[in-house]
């Protein structure tokens, strides 16, 4: 029996090209976890997992962390051994690579990967990491979001987007601006705390993975060049950003040199 069968309406070789699929995923915390798991279930074939960081030794990482336990608290388990637990436990055929430093420390493996999703909580990470993708010639997909105060209460909110070469890159979208990346970078890179919670994240990394499936297999009649989804976590939806229609017409201005894209050690 196949257990993909329920997924023949991705299309023609769909289960072929998923099982041959190389995505690298920077970050396995909160919403990186959600897209491991689901990316398990989905059949994708080879995963490139990169984080250094460990299972938080107070447990505050139990909110959200996707297959973590509290004997991984005790353990303080890196997280990219909890993620390779949950994906061979699904489907132990998947090959799962995992990598506990930088990804700037690995980028021969990045640079060789199919699709790179970003998962991470650093403004200047985020930017890096869409430099490499555009870099490398590789579709790079990014999620984010935050939880804000606001009179009477706080506004859950966050975005999925799809970053392609020769298309506008966050920093174009705004999601990315200098005067935010130049306070980053003062303070030294330091992210700081932010709330964060499991269903949010559940919900953005499930539309990344949707993003992602729509890019590499024949499914649908749409195919987008780029993406940004925009997610109220108050009234609990997800919507096309209206930026994208005045962003139609854009030449990205921030990686519009080819000189200065494309990898010159690409196989």
């Amino acid at each position: 029996m196949n257990k993909h069968q329920r997924q023949g309406f991705l299309g023609p070789n769909s289960e072929e090209i998923l099982q041959k699929l190389r995505v690298a995923i920077a970050g396995l915390g909160g919403g990186g976890s959600h897209i491991s798991q689901q990316l398990a279930h989905i059949g994708i074939g080879n995963l490139f997992l990169f984080d250094f960081d460990c299972v938080d030794s107070e447990g505050t990482n139990l909110n959200r962390l996707v297959g973590a336990t509290e004997a991984d608290v005790e353990n303080e388990t890196l997280k990219v051994e909890v993620a390779k637990r949950l994906i061979s436990g699904i489907d132990s055929k998947i090959n799962v690579f995992t990598f506990n430093s930088p990804w700037q420390e690995n980028h021969e493996v990045l640079r060789r990967c199919d699709v790179i999703i970003g998962c991470v909580d650093s403004l200047l990470q985020r930017r890096d990491l869409e430099a490499a993708a555009r870099r490398f010639l590789i579709p790079y997909i990014d999620i984010g979001m935050d939880v804000n105060e606001m009179q009477g209460g706080f506004m859950i909110s966050g975005q999925v987007v799809l970053s392609m070469l020769g298309q506008p890159c966050m920093m174009c979208l705004g999601i990315l601006p200098e005067v935010l990346l130049a306070a980053e970078a003062a303070a030294y890179g330091a992210a700081g705390s932010r709330p964060q919670v499991i269903w949010s994240n559940g919900v953005l990394a499930s539309a990344a993975v949707g993003v992602l499936i729509q890019l590499v297999t024949p499914w649908g009649n749409e195919h987008y060049k780029t993406i940004l989804l925009e997610y109220n976590g108050n009234s609990q939806t997800v919507k096309p950003s209206t930026k994208l229609l005045y962003l139609n017409e854009l030449v990205c201005q921030h990686y519009s040199d080819n000189l200065d894209l494309g990898d010159p050690f690409l196989e």
